[in-house]
């Protein structure tokens, strides 16, 4: 959507953006809060190649991010600085949108 028109990725409607920590799978940290990643979670690096969360174990990245029914996260962009430039709304009560402005 946003990102697309000034020359990134073109993500789902209702992808939401946030600041993600990964830790052993499927534990995660989004925003502060610990999460999981769903089963057969897709992660994308910058460059758009799927990665495993264990190659990210440490770095706090600024990514974008949905969610399955069941409120597991489902598939995960990490973002390049120019895509992470453009503001896009995160989860409600998180605060990290308000970072990112």
């Amino acid at each position: 959507q946003h990102e697309a028109v000034l020359g990134g990725r073109n993500f789902p409607v209702g992808t939401l953006r946030g600041k993600m920590g990964f830790g052993v799978f499927p534990e995660v940290e989004l925003d502060g809060r610990a999460e999981r990643l769903a089963p057969g979670a897709r992660i994308r690096n910058p460059q758009n190649m799927f990665v495993m969360s264990a190659t990210l174990t440490g770095q706090p990245l600024v990514v974008n991010y949905t969610r399955e029914s069941n409120g597991m996260v489902h598939e995960v962009w990490v973002l390049t600085p120019q895509e992470a430039a453009i503001k896009r709304p995160s989860a409600p009560g998180t605060g990290w949108f308000s970072f990112l402005q």
